[in-house]
């Protein structure tokens, strides 16, 4: 709900301040008043186009402050939510108009942009009239105005939910068959590649040990020579170290009879000719083995060259082959699940497309039951609105399964013709815009028990119309404040005599300047008010008389 509206400085008001409350209110003044601005005012806090050419005269900026209780509102609540600018049960918007430079928005206190401020006033409020916010003219509005009508809103949330599932499903199975050639050919390459890095089988450190062993085998020229060399000095040449230890530690050994200190350089000599002798016996026995089949040399080379072809060929390091392996055995096992997974989605996808059109076949026939008795309730408002032969209808045309979406398989779009004789076409085409309000008038008021936008503005929806037809829209407009939060701009008594309150508005010169202000009316200036708009200038005991008789006939007597 609307609880307060400030405007500063905006076209003819100066400052203009108002407490607003449920039900049907009315708003009347003079013809050229300003009775619009409060609308227009509205508009701008909703996200309206602003021009810097609506601020006041010698004015710099203009402002318009919003505020709302969204204590029964809870999608603009969620919405809120979402966009992290809640603030419990209530709303306060802010318009700012600067003659030089942007405008700019807030909402509870924080910035917000022009989109934004749309968003949220679509969930909040409707203008209907010749002004903008007219939602009934588009074709998602009035799907959900039937679904909502219709109590199938539910219904209408699970279809969504299940086309999701399966768009979200299809999606997968597209991109996963897409891919498929890319795949195979992948799988195909993978596949080889696992073989033959599998069948080279390169143990963990054998690449190490075949280095060495090829680096030994490099030498074994040098091997041979330097060690027979060696055999020769320690036991086989002349004279030979091992001999010439052992003959040194005889000698010691006559002389330690003399001396027995000697003893232990004697036991050393002969530890060291014993050692030497053990050095020369593994010299050559390791001369006898180092002679080595050219098969083997040939083996260890092919093998190495085996382990570095591949290395180049997959442009890794050879130590990282092993690494290699497991990598691409992991991309193996991905791909091959892929292909038990894309059969899984398939059948997945398959049953989601069943469950959504399942759905989605309920939801067509609950909207076309719901269809006849909204056209049949609007028809019969419109008639009652003083279009004569007035028809509505609603039609609900089915597409195909793959044009659908997340409303369902239905097209949605209300027809009208306002005059006997006269084709039903588009709500959006209907010419006259007296005719599209008292129209949408109708129809909010069938829907008026269905959960929708909480505050409706009806501008000047009396244009054309007087008397009986005038006071029936009146009703109209009083029962639907009932249920909804009524801002109605008027120039007709009986549709004013209506309203649970009313408020006038006022133009006046001060100091060469034009001013509006507006006044909430007590029963006794109602009276004065409803008497203006019955008699013109002159106002009559009579006219005051009718006047009164008007509002308690409402049941709004003073």
């Amino acid at each position: 709900m609307l609880s307060h509206l400030l405007i500063k400085d905006l076209a003819i008001v100066s400052t203009l301040e108002v407490e607003l409350a449920g039900g049907m209110t009315a708003l009347t003044g003079e013809t050229g008043a300003g009775k619009s601005i409060m609308i227009d005012a509205l508009g701008l806090a909703l996200g309206d186009r602003a021009d810097p050419t609506m601020i006041r005269a010698g004015g710099e900026r203009a402002e318009v402050v919003a505020t709302f209780d969204l204590a029964a509102c809870p999608d603009a609540r969620a919405w809120l939510a979402e966009q992290a600018l809640d603030d419990e049960d209530s709303c306060i918007v802010r318009r700012l108009l600067v003659r030089e430079g942007r405008s700019r928005a807030f909402i509870n206190g924080r910035a917000a942009t022009a989109a934004q401020l749309g968003e949220l006033g679509e969930r909040l409020v409707d203008i209907h009239g010749q002004h903008a916010h007219q939602s009934l003219l588009r074709p998602a509005a009035q799907r959900t105005l039937l679904d909502d009508y219709g109590g199938h809103r539910d219904l209408a949330e699970q279809v969504a939910a299940a086309q999701r599932r399966w768009r979200g499903l299809a999606e997968q199975l597209h991109a996963l068959q897409t891919a498929g050639a890319e795949r195979a050919e992948r799988l195909e390459r993978l596949r080889e590649q696992v073989e033959e890095l599998a069948a080279l089988a390169l143990g963990d450190g054998e690449l190490d040990e075949l280095d060495r062993e090829q680096r030994r085998l490099g030498s074994l020229g040098r091997l041979q020579e330097t060690s027979a060399a060696l055999l020769l000095r320690l036991s086989e040449g002349e004279p030979a170290l091992g001999d010439e230890l052992r003959h040194a530690a005889v000698a010691l050994a006559e002389l330690c009879a003399i001396d027995a200190r000697l003893e232990e350089t004697r036991e050393l000599l002969e530890s060291a000719a014993i050692q030497v002798g053990e050095a020369a016996a593994n010299l050559r026995q390791y001369l006898d083995g180092l002679d080595v089949d050219p098969a083997t040399v040939e083996a260890i080379e092919a093998r190495l060259g085996q382990i570095h072809d591949l290395a180049r060929k997959y442009r890794v390091f050879p130590q990282q082959l092993p690494e290699t392996l497991d990598g691409w055995r992991g991309d193996l096992a991905a791909l091959e699940d892929s292909e038990v997974r894309l059969e899984a989605i398939a059948e997945e996808c398959s049953k989601a497309r069943a469950t959504f059109l399942a759905l989605a076949e309920r939801l067509s026939e609950a909207r076309a039951a719901a269809a006849e008795r909204l056209a049949a309730t609007v028809s019969e408002a419109m008639q009652a609105l003083g279009m004569a032969g007035g028809r509505f209808a609603v039609e609900v045309t089915r597409l195909a399964a793959e044009a659908g979406g997340a409303f369902g398989l239905d097209r949605v779009e209300f027809l009208v013709s306002a005059n006997p004789g006269q084709p039903l076409q588009p709500l959006a085409k209907v010419a006259s815009g007296g005719e599209l309000s008292r129209i949408s008038l109708a129809i909010q008021v069938a829907a008026a028990e269905c959960a929708g936008v909480p505050i409706l503005v009806f501008d000047e929806v009396d244009v054309g119309i007087g008397g009986g037809v005038a006071e029936v829209v009146g009703r109209l407009l009083r029962r639907l404040g009932a249920a909804r939060q009524v801002l109605c701009v008027t120039h007709l008594p009986q549709v004013a005599a209506q309203a649970h309150r009313q408020l006038q508005v006022r133009k006046h010169s001060r100091r060469g300047q034009t001013f509006t202000d507006i006044a909430a009316l007590d029963p006794d200036a109602r009276v004065e008010e409803v008497a203006r708009m019955l008699g013109g200038a002159e106002i009559t005991d009579k006219t005051r008389a009718h006047a009164q008789e008007m509002l308690e006939s409402a049941g709004l007597a003073s």
